[in-house]
C-alpha cells in the first residue's frame, strides 16, 4: 500500500504579510510618542518616581529585542530618542535594573468573535549554567540552572494570553488552573488544548468551572475515574471515546494537532535569547513578560494566513 501524498499548503497574503515582517525591523514602532514618559504623582510620602512604567518597558523592551546590556541600552534609547526628535530624558543603568524587579509588564493581545480555544505548554529556559556545546564536548561542568514557562495561546490571533513563570521543579498540571485564571470571568472559553500531562482531577475541573472543554488524551496506562463529578464524566466520555475509535482518530477529530502551534511560539519565545539575563526571580518573571508582548506585537503587526490546497 502506497502512502497517502503530504499535505500541502499555500500563503494566501503574501504582500501583506512581507510588509509586517519589514515593519518588525523598524527602530520607531515600538516608541509611542503619546506615551506618558513622566510619572505622575501619586500623593505617596517620599520622592516620586521619575520615569513611569510606560517608559521602562520600554527601555526594557529595547533590551530584550537586541540582546542589549543594560548600559547600551541607554545609549540606544537615547539615539531613538534623538530620531524621533523628542527632548526627553533617559533612564541609567541603576534606574532600569531596579524598576525591572517590580515591573508590571503590560501585555497587549487582540480578542476574536466567540469562545476562546487555548493551547497550553510549557518549556523550560536557562539562566545558570555553561552552553551546550561546551557542556557536550567537556562535560556539564558547575550548576545548570532552569526555569519553566507556560503559556497559554489563542487559536484564533496567535498571541499569548496567559503566562506563568515557575522554578523548574513545579510541574506542568498544577500551573493549568493559574493560567485559566488570567482569562477575565466575562469571557467564554471554549476549548482548552494540552498534552497527556495535564490529564488531572485539578485540570479537569478548572475546564469545567470555566464552562470549556478539555481536549487533554488520557495516558496510556489511563484508567475510569469515579464518575463523582462533571470533570470525571467529561474525562471518561473521552476515555471511551479514545478506546473506541483509537488515540490517532480520536485526535484528528477533536483537533488535537493544532497543539503544535504553541510548541512553535515556545521556539519564538527562545528566539530572543535561548537564556535569560536577569538573576533574580522577580527581573526573570518582567524579562520573560517584556518577551512575550513583543512577540504579541509582532502578531499584530501581521502574520501569515495559511490554507490547505491539497
Amino acid at each position: 500500500m502506497s502512502k497517502p501524498k503530504p499535505a500541502r499548503y499555500r500563503t494566501t497574503n503574501w504582500s501583506v504579510y512581507n510588509a509586517a515582517l519589514r515593519k518588525r525591523g523598524s527602530l520607531l514602532i515600538w516608541l509611542d510618542k503619546e506615551m506618558a514618559w513622566h510619572a505622575s504623582h501619586e500623593g505617596r510620602p517620599g520622592r516620586p518616581p521619575v520615569f513611569s512604567n510606560a517608559a521602562i518597558q520600554f527601555c526594557l523592551s529595547i533590551k530584550v529585542l537586541f540582546k542589549l546590556p543594560l548600559r547600551q541600552t541607554v545609549g540606544m534609547v537615547a539615539s531613538l530618542l534623538r530620531l524621533a526628535g523628542l527632548d526627553w530624558p533617559v533612564p541609567d543603568y541603576s534606574t532600569l535594573c531596579r524598576r525591572q524587579k517590580t515591573l508590571k509588564v503590560q501585555i497587549p493581545y487582540r480578542r476574536a468573535d466567540g469562545p476562546l480555544n487555548l493551547l497550553v505548554d510549557s518549556t523550560g529556559i536557562k539562566f545558570l549554567g555553561d552552553g551546550e556545546w561546551h557542556a557536550r564536548k567537556h562535560g556539564v561542568q558547575g550548576r545548570r540552572q532552569w526555569r519553566k514557562v507556560h503559556l497559554a495561546m489563542d487559536t484564533a490571533t496567535s498571541d499569548i494570553r496567559a503566562i506563568e513563570f515557575t522554578p523548574s521543579r513545579e510541574g506542568d498540571s498544577p500551573v493549568l488552573p493559574d493560567l485559566l485564571d488570567q482569562i477575565p470571568q466575562g469571557e467564554d472559553i471554549g476549548t482548552v488544548t494540552a498534552d497527556g500531562a495535564y490529564d488531572t482531577r485539578r485540570c479537569h475541573s478548572a475546564v469545567i468551572s470555566r464552562g470549556g472543554t478539555a481536549i487533554i488524551p488520557i495516558r496510556k496506562n489511563g484508567r475510569p475515574w469515579k464518575e463523582d463529578c462533571p470533570a470525571a464524566r467529561a474525562r471518561n466520555e473521552t476515555l471511551r471515546a479514545t478506546r473506541h475509535y483509537g488515540r490517532a482518530f480520536w485526535k484528528r477529530l477533536t483537533g488535537y494537532h493544532a497543539r503544535s502551534r504553541v510548541e512553535a511560539k515556545m521556539r519564538c519565545l527562545k528566539s530572543f535569547g535561548e537564556r535569560i539575563a536577569a538573576r533574580d526571580p522577580d527581573r526573570q518573571t518582567a524579562e520573560i513578560h517584556i518577551r512575550v508582548a513583543l512577540m504579541n506585537r509582532f502578531n499584530a503587526l501581521g502574520t501569515a494566513e495559511i490554507v490547505r490546497v491539497a
